[in-house]
């Protein structure tokens, strides 16, 4: 819990802007989750620069949520304030056939743009859920290209506030679905991307090939928080799931995909726990046939009992 005074101070700083005791299930792509101790969403650079200093000071923590996505909420809740950077959402082209998307730049705007412009080079991102600020953070990609593979600069503001740098990818620690390396509790502002010119139309039917492949093999229609696991080496997480005869299996509301192993899916009424069991009875059965310790991609966050 935010102390009265420390949540004055920040409801001086923020005004409406922040809300506190958010239930985290209504901001969450799985729909589940307990409540944040407050939620934000600054106006611009100036106000985010003062709330990540006025967390510093106070010593609450903060985390920054994109859009929900790859990110599974414990059901008591989450300490501190969650940042949504909803207001950063500049999207522009620039010299040298790059652009530069602001961290709450949605997939599908970036993909829009690029259809307009004739930009290629950034299809495989088609349908991966989320905001920039996440494909940053978690590498996001599919088993051919990642971002790691067109990014050449990010822009990210240092944990208090007091610093703004911009950093070359030579600098740049990506790794499988991840990106070491920076201060924790730093934030994205923005990514530079590189691109190729294309014809309008080429770049459209190839992002159309991506979503449709996503339709077929994905569940796109029922709350999920995207991959489970990381695909271990030389295999595939769904697979070694679906191999264990999990598919379909249930705890309360929550389901192993159907469609596919590598995805839970909220049924309707599931909780954290839930979602939680049906990783470790994965995950179990994944060790005891093959002897492959699964490693999450979600990321699990939260308090627990």
């Amino acid at each position: 819990m935010i102390a009265t005074r420390a949540r004055r101070r920040l409801e001086d700083l923020l005004g409406d802007r922040i809300r506190f005791d958010v239930p985290m299930s209504r901001h969450t792509s799985l729909c589940v989750g307990g409540p944040a101790d407050a939620l934000a969403t600054p106006a611009g650079r100036d106000e985010l620069a003062e709330l990540l200093a006025a967390c510093a000071s106070l010593g609450i923590p903060h985390r920054v949520l994109g859009g929900g996505f790859n990110t599974l909420v414990r059901d008591e809740g989450l300490d501190g304030v969650v940042i949504r950077l909803q207001h950063f959402g500049r999207l522009e082209a620039r010299p040298g056939a790059m652009l530069r998307a602001e961290a709450g730049v949605s997939h599908n705007r970036v993909a829009k743009f690029c259809v307009a412009n004739g930009f290629a080079g950034l299809e495989f991102g088609a349908g991966i859920p989320g905001t920039v600020g996440g494909w940053l953070a978690m590498n996001a990609g599919i088993p051919a290209r990642e971002v790691a593979d067109t990014v050449r600069e990010v822009e990210v503001m240092s944990p208090t506030g007091a610093h703004l740098r911009r950093i070359p990818r030579a600098s740049l620690r990506f790794r499988y679905r991840s990106l070491t390396g920076l201060a924790p509790g730093s934030v994205f502002l923005s990514g530079l991307f590189a691109v190729r010119l294309d014809e309008p139309e080429s770049v459209r039917k190839e992002i159309e090939r991506h979503l449709l492949r996503r339709a077929e093999t994905q569940p796109l229609h029922a709350p999920s928080c995207g991959s489970v696991f990381k695909n271990p080496p030389g295999a595939f997480a769904g697979r070694l799931i679906e191999e264990a005869g999990l598919k379909g299996s249930r705890i309360g509301g929550a389901e192993i995909s159907k469609i596919h192993a590598n995805f839970i899916v909220n049924r309707g009424g599931a909780t954290a726990s839930d979602v939680l069991g049906l990783i470790e009875r994965a995950r179990e059965a994944v060790s005891r046939r093959t002897g492959i310790q699964l490693e999450t991609e979600v990321a699990i966050v939260g308090r627990t009992r």
